[in-house]
């Protein structure tokens, strides 16, 4: 799913050409961050399949100064599964986790337009855009829209 995201397009932290041995240390340190509760870490399934369609993370790790913080990261669905809903489910459970977590204010970056949409739907605040902030995963800058939610609003 992770290598679909970014042969898409998305600027997730990899570039290609895509090491697949890459891609499975990251996970391997996302679940072992996890298993630390740093994070939280849901997974979409395909019904039927059960092969994983989607997937986002709450960090829930934050200075002393923000323990009501957390961040959304890696908010992802394979391309064959947009537009079906993914998204917007993954998003409320990590919304849910986080404020069972005791986080009340969440922050997220994203470089897709698609998914700005989503955000703005489901109530998050559009802070501004960052230029440059990364690079697309064939190379070359991309900007980024940074965006913040508060969860007792």
């Amino acid at each position: 799913m992770l290598i679909d995201c970014v042969e898409g397009g998305a600027s997730v932290g990899l570039m290609r050409p895509i090491d697949r041995a890459q891609v499975e240390a990251l996970w391997v340190s996302t679940l072992e961050s996890a298993s630390r509760n740093e994070r939280i870490v849901f997974l979409a399934e395909e019904h039927g399949t059960g092969a994983v369609v989607g997937t986002v993370q709450v960090i829930l790790l934050a200075p002393e100064n923000q323990p009501h913080r957390g961040e959304i990261a890696k908010m992802l669905v394979h391309r064959r599964a947009r537009r079906g809903g993914v998204a917007e489910a993954l998003m409320r459970a990590a919304e849910a986790a986080a404020l069972e977590a005791g986080k009340t204010l969440l922050v997220l970056d994203t470089a897709s337009a698609d998914a700005e949409r989503l955000y703005a739907r489901m109530g998050w605040q559009r802070v501004g855009v960052i230029p440059d902030y990364a690079l697309w995963p064939d190379g070359g800058f991309v900007d980024t829209t940074i965006f913040y939610k508060n969860l007792t609003a």
